[in-house]
Order: C-alpha cells, then structure tokens, then sequence
C-alpha cells in the first residue's frame, strides 16, 4: 500500500527543494529511515492497543477523546481528500502530458478529468465491493511495470556510462542556495512518497498474530521500498539533468520520451494505471476510519453505515468524494503535498509521543513488542526538526492546515462532549440521518460482538426468570 502516485510525483518537489542530486538521495534514504522508526513505534502501540484505528485509535487512548477526535476530524476534512484529490491530479496530469508535449496542461482540464476519475471510482465503489477489489487488483500491475522499467532502464544508463549527475564532483552542484526551511519541505515532499506505511495499524484486529506479523511486514516492506525509491530518483537522474526534472510536469513521462523512443508511450499508461489504482485504494480503505470514528461516537452514525443488499459505505464515499472535489479548487499539486504532508507528520510525532508517555503512565503494561526508547526519541527530534522549519518555510499553508485542526475543538465540544442536548437537536440529526438512509438505502451494520452481547444478556434474563 506504500508504493502509489508518491514516487511518480514527489522527485520533482523533493529536487526543487533540497537544491542538489546529491542532497536529493540523501533525503529520499534518510525519509526511509526515519519511515522504518516511525514504524517500529507504531508497531509496539499497534500490539500493545490492539484497536483498528490506527494512530486515532492510540490518541484517543492516550490522550483523551479530545485528542483523538481532532486526529480524525483532520483526517476526515484534510487527510484523506487532500491525499486522494493528488493522486487524481497525478492521474490527469500523466494523462494529459503527452496530449501537450510542448506546454502545461490546462488547469480546468486536469481539474476536469481529476473530477471525472473520482467520479467514476465513487460509483464503482458505491456499487460493488467486489468491483472495487478487482480494480485494485488488475491496476497494482501498473505501478510494478513503471517502477521497474524506470530501474531496468536506470542501470542500462550507468552500465553505459551516463552517471554524470551522480558523481561526487557534480552530485552536489547546486542550482540555488541551500535553505533549511527549503529541505525541512523537501523531507515532507519525500514523505508523502511513504504514506501508507502505518496501514496496517489500521486494521490490527483483523490481522492474524500482529506480534509476529507486524514487524515483519515492517523489515521486509520499508527497506524494499526504500530501495525502489531510492533506485528509482538514480534513474531518472541518468537521463534527466536537474533543470529538465524541474522544467517536467510528469517525470516519468519525459524519462520514457528520452529513452523508450516509439515505445514511450507505455510509462505514462503505466503511470496512470497506478495512479487511478491509488485513487481506488484510497477510497475503498477510508471507510475503515469512519467506522472506527462512528463506533466510538465521534462521527455521525450514517457514515458508518452500508447499503442493506451491496454492503458498501455510500455515505462515507458521497461524503468523501464532496470534500475531494473542493480540494481540486487548486491544481497545485505541490502545495497539497505540503498541506497534507505536514498535518500528517503533526499527529504522527504525537502519536510516537504517546509511546513515551505510555510506558511513564503504565511501566508494567504487557507489551508483546518492546522497542527501545532511542527510536522514538530520534523520531520525535526529526519530527520537530521538520515541522518547525517546514512552518518557518509554508507559514500559510501549514497554518492553514493548523487552523483546520482546530475547528474541531468546539464540534467535538457541541457534538461529543455535550450530552444533554435539547431534543429538537437530537429530533433534527433523526430526521436528516432517516431521510439519507432512505436516499441511499443504507443501514448501520450489526457488530458481531454487538450480537454476542446480546445474546449474552437474553441468556442471563432467561436464567433469572428461572431461578426461584
């Protein structure tokens, strides 16, 4: 789930920002790094929390239902649109491209067909689950061919001898001076590259012995896609010089039309593929946070519920799909990289932070996973390295995204905290959540420990009417 539109869209800021090749490799290398650490400490909270939820399910256990309700309030109106209107973007952008070989696409026009590919994978996963997963399946292809061509093709270019952006005297030419607000967003550039890695913290209830399975998935996934990335910026710089990567508005595409000649057109397909893949996932997963939100009282009911024959989230999708395309109101993809990169990287030192603090408050917890503190520390010593120059560099964006954040206090106040509400409220929310279920056809699914406790409870009531 790592591997998306990241890696065929990152390079590009990442080069803009770090000012150097040799600086750039350097960033994508110690992103993966500190991406490996990151998960080491969510995969002893990941075991010793075993709740799906991921990083709002450990906020919210540690820090209180405040904590956790701003985590998924970022997630719900940030996070998971901002992320899927870039991949779309990305889609259009790879698509487009070689209709425009001389300039830019238009704006409206990636906006459109961005637009049009949310559109159609809504539907899809509004009407089928099992279409969604085929679509899945079929568009992973896509991604593997285009990273592996691009590294197959990387090493026939340095057998040949064409590395010259690559050795020590010109790896480290820079086109600008260095900035360290600049780097600080070029290590939020590479990040968004990683997104994914926390995955499978989301579904740690459905995963069969996490002790054993989490960290592995962990030292075999993230060194391997640190490798692919890492392998994947030396190739385009085998063929690209620096000025070219930045002047390109689709990398990967301009990397074939310099080396696949008649056959170009096979990377941005590839490309695209991925991309509109990425898309899909993005949608199909979110539905999983949303019900964690729902079944912990922290978000509406009907986003939590399913169509009564299809079994898919309609409410959560239409919903997601109406923030996405007010996301598309700026087709800077750039800038929603850094937006989206720096609340993401917010609650994830937050959340390793909660590690730290867990084992002050609860030394003696059973922890079948124990890392040592040092790694969370780095972490946290990066994470605040990267967030205060990142602030310093995108002081409107990032507080932007800040700003946000913080309109969830009085909702989660109004909406959570208040329980004696007046029943005119509480009559009204009915009346409206009635009135989508009957437009959608969608009802609140019934847990299977929602039934054992149940049954549990007709079986006490039977034994007390038994017993004299």
């Amino acid at each position: 789930n790592i591997i998306g539109s990241g890696i065929f869209v990152s390079p590009k800021g990442v080069l803009e920002n770090a000012s150097s090749v040799g600086l750039t490799i350097i960033v994508w290398v110690v992103t993966g790094a500190i991406t490996a650490i990151g998960a080491l400490c969510y995969a002893e909270l990941g075991v010793t929390i075993p709740k799906s939820g991921g990083d709002y399910a450990y906020i919210k256990d540690i820090y209180g239902g405040l904590a956790g309700f701003l985590r998924l309030w970022t997630a719900v109106l940030v996070m998971y649109p901002t992320n899927q209107a870039v991949v779309a973007l990305t889609f259009s952008n790879y698509i487009l491209q070689p209709i425009f070989p001389a300039c830019l696409p238009p704006e409206s026009g990636l906006r459109l067909l961005a637009a049009v590919c949310l559109l159609l994978l809504t539907w899809v996963n509004c009407h089928s689950v099992r279409w969604a997963t085929r679509v899945q399946d079929v568009f992973t292809a896509g991604k593997l061919l285009a990273l592996g061509l691009i590294i197959v093709m990387g090493v026939v270019q340095i057998c040949k001898g064409h590395y010259y952006w690559l050795e020590p005297a010109h790896a480290f030419e820079t086109f600008r001076d260095y900035d360290i607000g600049l780097v600080a967003l070029s290590f939020l550039q590479g990040s968004f590259a990683y997104g994914g890695w926390n995955f499978l913290n989301y579904v740690t209830e459905e995963l069969v012995d996490p002790h054993r399975n989490l960290p592995r998935a962990i030292y075999i996934s993230i060194p391997l896609v640190t490798f692919i990335y890492v392998f994947a910026n030396i190739a385009y710089m085998t063929a690209l010089s620096p000025q070219e990567l930045l002047s390109s508005n689709a990398v990967a595409v301009t990397f074939g039309e310099r080396l696949l000649g008649v056959m170009s057109w096979i990377m941005p397909l590839s490309v695209a593929l991925s991309t509109f893949g990425g898309v899909n996932g993005s949608l199909f997963t979110s539905s999983r946070l949303f019900f964690a939100g729902a079944r912990e009282g922290h978000l509406p009911r009907l986003l939590a519920m399913i169509h009564v024959t299809r079994c898919t989230p309609i409410p959560a999708l239409l919903f997601t799909l109406i923030s996405t395309l007010l996301m598309l109101c700026t087709s800077d993809i750039y800038t929603l990289i850094n937006y989206v990169s720096f609340i993401n990287y917010l609650f994830y030192g937050i959340t390793v932070a909660g590690q730290i603090v867990l084992r002050v408050r609860q030394p003696n917890m059973y922890r079948p996973i124990k890392v040592s503190l040092i790694w969370p520390v780095i972490y946290l010593l990066f994470w605040a390295f990267l967030l205060v120059f990142s602030f310093y560099s995108e002081p409107i964006v990032c507080g932007i995204g800040l700003t946000i954040m913080m309109t969830g206090v009085p909702v989660y106040f109004l909406g959570v905290y208040w329980e004696k509400k007046p029943q005119c409220f509480g009559r009204s929310i009915s009346i409206m959540t009635h009135l989508c279920q009957k437009l959608c056809f969608v009802v609140y699914p019934i847990m299977e420990e929602s039934l054992d406790a149940e049954g549990l409870d007709q079986k006490m009531e039977m034994g007390r009417k038994r017993s004299p």
